[in-house]
């Protein structure tokens, strides 16, 4: 009886952190603003429209051309930016060299620059007749005006996600824990793979989610070096802005829904398998 009054008693103690109730109604104030609110107006533009006509848009050869594009090059820089992106916060990390800090800034140069910019310099970089293109063009490779600049054009953006979700948590892992493994006849590629990664996989993985994410909304520095060409290497944010130009807004927000969908089916599929490798890994750490 006692217990059970001191537990009630607890649970009803005051926070040491006053205005809870404050901020937790601000919060959901300003999320109904920002994202309630248009997600909501975005779901019921698209209910108006007949299951027919809304899977008429949808099913459009165009519309899932751009979606594939989208989201598949989205999934391949994001894995690109995974595995590079872990190897250079590595470095910055664990090695001290001439030039660290400049390298360090140079990763955050993707948050300031803007998109546009960024699409221009890659298109100019990687055009045929580009600084680097007009050397990969007598090889066969031809990056400009199509798919594979959508996926240089998400690399770029995506990597400082990777490397600064990565970086904090493999700054916590102690210089000891590798010399213990080595100490115990582990070989290198034992040590990354069986220690160091397990601890970095729902960092990695979050990591992944972001560039994903940014992947998949990105314009600006998508459209320079992507050419557009319907079929080829037209992105879903340009095919809803260009519906959007036509005055055909029923199309715009069904495209826009479908990508919504995807999104969030996509991402919850990730975060799964984010929250099952914490729980893994965090319980055998």
């Amino acid at each position: 009886m006692h217990a059970a009054v001191r537990k009630r008693w607890r649970f009803r103690q005051p926070s040491v952190i006053p205005g809870f109730g404050l901020a937790l109604g601000f919060t959901l104030i300003w999320l109904t603003l920002i994202i309630l609110i248009p997600l909501s107006g975005l779901a019921w533009r698209s209910s108006s429209l007949g299951w027919a006509q809304f899977w008429s848009i949808a099913s459009d050869p165009r519309t899932l051309s751009a979606l594939r594009i989208s989201f598949g090059g989205a999934f391949i820089a994001a894995t690109i930016n995974a595995v590079f992106g872990v190897v250079l916060a590595w470095v910055l990390v664990r090695y001290r060299f001439p030039g660290k800090r400049i390298i360090d800034a140079m990763v955050d140069l993707p948050f300031a620059l803007p998109t546009a910019v960024a699409g221009i310099a890659l298109a100019t970089l990687y055009a045929p007749n580009g600084w680097i293109g007009q050397f990969l063009l007598p090889l066969g490779i031809k990056i400009a005006y199509t798919p594979a600049g959508v996926v240089v054009a998400l690399v770029f953006v995506g990597l400082p996600f990777v490397v600064r979700t990565v970086q904090p948590i493999m700054e916590e892992i102690d210089k000891e824990v590798e010399e213990a493994a080595a100490t115990l006849g582990a070989y290198r590629f034992q040590t990354i793979s069986r220690v160091l990664l397990p601890g970095l996989a729902p960092a990695v993985l979050t990591g992944f989610a972001l560039a994903f994410a940014r992947g998949v909304g990105e314009y600006g520095s998508v459209i320079f070096i992507a050419g557009n060409l319907p079929y080829v290497s037209e992105i879903a944010p340009l095919l809803i802005i260009i519906r959007l130009e036509e005055f055909n807004y029923p199309a715009a927000t069904a495209i826009a829904a479908v990508m919504l969908v995807i999104s969030f089916i996509m991402l919850l599929f990730i975060n799964l398998i984010q929250s099952w490798s914490r729980r893994r890994y965090g319980n055998g750490a």
